[in-house]
This record gives structure tokens, C-alpha cells and sequence, in this order.
């Protein structure tokens, strides 16, 4: 475990210790100003996103937190327990496990910076930094949400149909019924999917974490995708949890980029629509030596 920030490094890697093994961790540092080490104005936890989408992610979430390194932030980047260069196989994942790698990460960060803290979730990331933000660990200041999943049930959905259309493109070996996959999950059983290995209880646990039942008492700063419609549009699935929230009393501000789908491009994608709308969304706390916390 790192105890001490040199302060001649800005980007640092190593392994933190955790229940069953260590996770990977890459802390992202204010630049030094004149050979001296900056004072950090806050931390970033940043959440990736699920199975492949976490590779997908790597290069635009880099490029993210060195602009919140260069602003002042100190952000840390951990990869979950069976995910990425993490102890475990997928396989081994469960909701709990996740829930409490974010925990140790926050408490980690809390202890070594000044300043409040940030959740950073990106897709299915972004549904576990909601669910955190019930019940934080340390107190936090806000959330910023890069293309949320807002339904887990349906975000599984989606990820099974990847096995389903494996099965039905592949020239040997025997098609796959629609809803075979759940019914095996139902039965008790681990499935593979895209080369993952589903463990039941982590599906299911996520079919049961649903956006609607998360509106969040910490500020919120949302960006989404939305080529298909038109510039400063939502889509309509984010633009009504939205409303909703907003209704529950919910502090939000949103932006649409349109970059594309960087999580599922067949290319890596570095998002400078995407880079460009986080800071003009953020510029209240990215630019304001000032922050203070609003979390509980």
C-alpha cells in the first residue's frame, strides 16, 4: 500500500489492499508548481464502466481526469474487484464487493487529500456511484454522471443480448433461445457472455438497482449522448428520469455531447466534444478555488 504522495509525481500506480487480494489504483495528482507539490482542491473517485466497456473507456477517462488533475483535483481511478489488473476474475464480482472497493477507495482518497470529494461514474458506474450516494461512506460534494445506465435490469438485458447474438452468427454449435440466458441465471447458474463469466448473484443484484428509486441529494452533473437528438436535446429515457428528479427536489445540471458511443466503439475514441462539455458543465467547481462540500 502507498502511504506517502511524492511530490514530484503526477501519475501514480499501485496496488491497494482489499478483501480478497489488492485492487489496481492509478492516482492522478495536481501538477507540481515550481518543484513544489500543489495542494489538491478536492478528490475524484472514478467509477468505471462494466466488462469490455471499462477497456473501451480507459483512453477518454484518462484524458478526463488529467484535465481534473490540471485544475487542481487529485482523482483516483480503481479498478473493481475482478475487473481490469484487480485480484479476482470476473466471475468473482458481486454488487457488495464493488459497493465496498468504493468505500475503501473514498476513505483512502479522503485521508490524503483537502477539500470535498466527487463520484465519477461512467455507464454502469454511474448506477453504482447513485447507489453509493445513499449512503456515502465519506461525505461527498457531488456526482458527475457520464452516460448513466439509469435501469440495471435492462442494462443486463442489453449485455445478454450480446450472448444471444453471438450464439446466432456462429456457422457451428447450437442457436440459443431468447430468455435462456435468464433462465439459467434463474436457476443458479454462471453464464458467459463476450468472454465474461456472469456470476447470478451479481446479475441480480443489479436488475434490482433502478435510477428512479436514486434521486440523489448531492448535487449532480450529468452528460449525455445525444446525436440522434439534436444538439441540447436528451433523450427522452434521460430527459424523464430527469424531470423526476427534479421534481423529488433533485439538483441537477445536464449537457448532451456528441461525440458517439466511445463505450462500444470498435475504435478508442478520445471524446474532445465530450472533454469539452464536462468542463463547461463543471465550471462552477473546476474553476472556483472555493469549493466547499455539499454532501452529508
Amino acid at each position: 500500500m502507498m502511504r506517502a504522495i511524492p511530490s514530484s509525481a503526477s501519475l501514480l500506480p499501485f496496488f491497494l489492499p482489499a478483501s480478497g487480494g489488492q485492487r489496481y489504483c492509478l492516482l492522478h495528482l495536481p501538477a507540481p508548481e515550481s518543484g513544489q507539490k500543489r495542494p489538491s482542491r478536492g478528490g475524484i473517485v472514478y467509477l468505471h464502466p462494466f466488462a469490455e466497456e471499462l477497456n473501451k473507456s480507459r483512453r477518454v477517462a484518462a484524458l478526463q481526469a488529467r484535465a481534473f488533475a490540471d485544475a487542481g483535483y487529485s482523482v483516483l481511478q480503481i479498478d473493481l474487484h475482478g475487473c481490469g489488473d484487480s485480484s479476482g476474475d470476473f466471475s468473482d464480482a458481486r454488487w457488495p464487493i464493488w459497493r465496498n472497493d468504493v468505500h475503501l477507495a473514498c476513505a483512502w482518497l479522503q485521508q490524503r487529500v483537502s477539500g470535498p470529494l466527487t463520484l465519477w461514474g461512467v455507464r454502469l458506474g454511474a448506477l453504482l456511484a447513485l447507489d453509493i450516494a445513499r449512503h456515502p461512506p465519506v461525505p461527498l460534494a457531488r456526482l458527475l454522471l457520464w452516460q448513466p445506465e439509469l435501469v440495471g435490469r435492462r442494462s443486463m438485458d442489453q449485455f445478454l443480448r450480446l450472448r444471444l447474438a453471438a450464439r446466432m452468427l456462429a456457422d457451428n454449435g447450437p442457436k440459443e433461445a431468447a430468455g435462456h440466458a435468464r433462465a439459467q441465471l434463474a436457476a443458479g447458474q454462471s453464464i458467459e457472455v463476450a468472454g465474461y463469466t456472469l456470476a447470478p448473484e451479481l446479475v441480480h443484484a443489479i436488475d434490482d438497482i433502478d435510477a428512479a428509486r436514486l434521486a440523489p441529494t448531492l448535487p449532480v452533473y450529468w452528460l449525455e449522448y445525444g446525436a440522434s437528438t439534436g444538439p441540447n436535446t436528451l433523450p427522452a429515457p434521460a430527459a424523464r428520469l430527469a424531470q423526476r428528479w427534479r421534481d423529488e427536489g433533485a439538483q441537477l445540471q445536464l449537457a448532451v455531447f456528441g461525440d458517439g458511443a466511445f463505450w462500444s466503439s470498435a475504435e478508442i475514441m478520445e471524446c474532445p466534444q465530450l472533454l469539452q462539455a464536462t468542463r463547461q458543465l463543471c465550471d462552477d467547481w473546476m474553476t472556483e478555488a472555493g469549493s466547499v462540500p455539499h454532501g452529508r
